[in-house]
């Protein structure tokens, strides 16, 4: 057998009496593409981190190039080829985006070097940005960017490594359809010129697409490992999990036709000349599909008070309702799960009661005084209620993994049954069984009468919790699809701008 560019051999990894890792041995051929899937808290990251020279193995050994290594810190894993694209954004705002790529590693000019070369960065950087065919230059500030426009200079960077092996971690999870199958297309190209690339997600459509190879954690050990031609949904949510799941979408269990959230001529900072209209119904999920950049976020903070509308009605349950505030919005019995949970949904340094209870503090304090067995008990059922894994309700929030917290953030919402609840990317970052947990609680809240608004850019998401879906292209609804109309191809046509035929219906 020819030597393979990454070869990890027997590899465990205890921290104390907890172990993270155990045996774990995989292969990486040149010019692979490997999908590694796995739970949250299946050992995806720890591994990673020891490739990444953060960790070292407590047992076991590494191999590049048929040659042993340890890697005692990250440098020396990037001097040896291996490249990482972080599903965490660690982009400085404060700077542009040739400078992001290049942190480091800037080219210098005048005596001693003392002086960043800014032309030299932006001739470095701008074929990379033109072959992730980047809607930003390389002189964009990145505090401009969005959460999308983000993840790409994450990408740049790596690939301005020129390295042998790029570990790509839910690179995709903010992009749109149409981002992601140029992400695709760029880890194909990556592939044919011979260099390997170990690609992470929960998005199993895209494993299917991309992976020659599928290796599967589970519980910190190797579960299995499919080829090409076994690689399907049902077989790696098997070997995830441990047992067959159907499917993870739960589907709807009655119509109504009352209106629960009305949106009449609202219009948002994002388009000032163009308007919404838009009604979800109670006991419904309406997914609100579109590319990055069509509105959708703007329009959730607008209805749930943290943005004025510049014009513009918004009704709940037939009321006319004043949003001047979150608070105002809390009132009228709505919820906002966010875009981004880390920034705007979690307080992460606090524990998950606090957490918890964020939503409904009024309930568990007197006087300015906490009542901390009912703050426990809360949050003790919310932790059954949700399936959170954590060791007890004083667990601090950046020690759980993406899916629990975010269940945390429902767990803050569901419990004050609101009348309309809003979701952006709710499962962004999140494993296929926290989904199917997620997606239930969501369609529980619609059985019991809530109006559920659901934004994402995951087209497998919206198609299959959806029960109808709307569509918004440059600040205005472009259609409605009715679950009969449900494809890709109708979605895709009204995120930009052309209606579908008829006989596409």
């Amino acid at each position: 057998m020819a030597t393979a560019f990454l070869e990890l051999v027997g590899i465990s990894k205890r921290f104390g009496p907890v172990t993270a890792l155990e045996d774990v041995t995989l292969r990486v051929e040149r010019g692979e593409v490997l999908g590694l899937l796995g739970e949250n808290g299946a050992g995806k990251s720890t591994l990673m981190k020891i490739l990444g020279g953060v960790y070292q193995p407590s047992e076991g050994a590494i191999a590049i190039d048929g040659r042993k290594l340890m890697f005692h810190s990250p440098r020396q894993s990037m001097a040896a080829g291996i490249a990482f694209v972080h599903q965490e954004l660690n982009s400085f705002g404060n700077l542009d985006v040739a400078a992001n790529i290049l942190i480091g590693r800037e080219p210098r000019r005048g005596p001693g070097q003392m002086f960043v070369d800014n032309a030299e960065s932006v001739r470095i950087v701008q074929p990379l940005l033109e072959r992730l065919k980047a809607d930003f230059s390389p002189t964009t500030p990145a505090s401009r960017l969005s959460i999308a426009q983000r993840q790409l200079v994450e990408i740049a960077r790596a690939l301005s490594l020129d390295a042998k092996l790029v570990i790509m971690d839910e690179p995709t999870s903010s992009l749109t359809v149409s981002e992601s199958n140029r992400l695709l297309d760029v880890v194909r190209e990556l592939s044919s010129d011979g260099v390997s690339v170990i690609f992470i997600t929960h998005r199993l459509n895209e494993i299917a697409e991309i992976a020659g190879r599928v290796v599967v954690l589970r519980d910190g050990k190797l579960a299995g490992a499919l080829n090409k031609g076994e690689i399907n949904p049902p077989s790696m949510i098997n070997l995830m999990i441990g047992r067959s799941l159907q499917t993870i979408y739960v589907p709807p269990r009655h119509r109504s036709m009352e209106s629960g959230l009305e949106i009449e001529g609202v219009r948002t900072s994002a388009y000032p000349n163009e308007s919404v209209d838009l009604s979800v119904r109670r006991g419904e999920i309406l997914g609100l599909a579109g590319l990055v950049g069509a509105g959708r976020s703007e329009l959730a903070r607008v209805i749930f008070g943290i943005d004025p509308p510049l014009a513009g009605e918004i009704r709940v349950w037939g009321n006319p309702v004043k949003l001047r505030s979150t608070k105002s919005a809390m009132a009228e019995g709505l919820a906002l799960v966010p875009e981004d949970r880390k920034q705007s949904g979690l307080l992460l340094d606090e524990t998950i009661a606090e957490n918890i209870a964020l939503a409904n503090w009024p309930s568990f304090s007197a006087r300015g005084l906490v009542g901390t067995v009912a703050l426990h008990a809360h949050a003790n059922r919310q932790i059954e209620s949700f399936a959170i894994h954590a060791t007890g309700p004083d667990a601090r929030l950046n020690q759980l993994s993406g899916g629990n917290q975010q269940k945390v953030v429902l767990s803050k919402w569901l419990p004050r049954n609101p009348q309309v609840l809003i979701c952006d990317e709710p499962t962004r970052g999140v494993d296929v069984g926290a989904r199917h947990e997620i997606y239930a609680k969501l369609r529980q809240a619609s059985d019991e009468g809530a109006a559920v608004l659901l934004i994402s850019s995951d087209m497998e998401e919206v198609l299959g919790v959806s029960d109808r879906i709307a569509v918004m292209h440059e600040g205005h609804i472009s259609g409605i699809l009715e679950r009969e109309q449900f494809s890709e191809r109708n979605v895709l046509q009204l995120a930009v701008g052309r209606p579908k035929r008829k006989e596409e219906t």
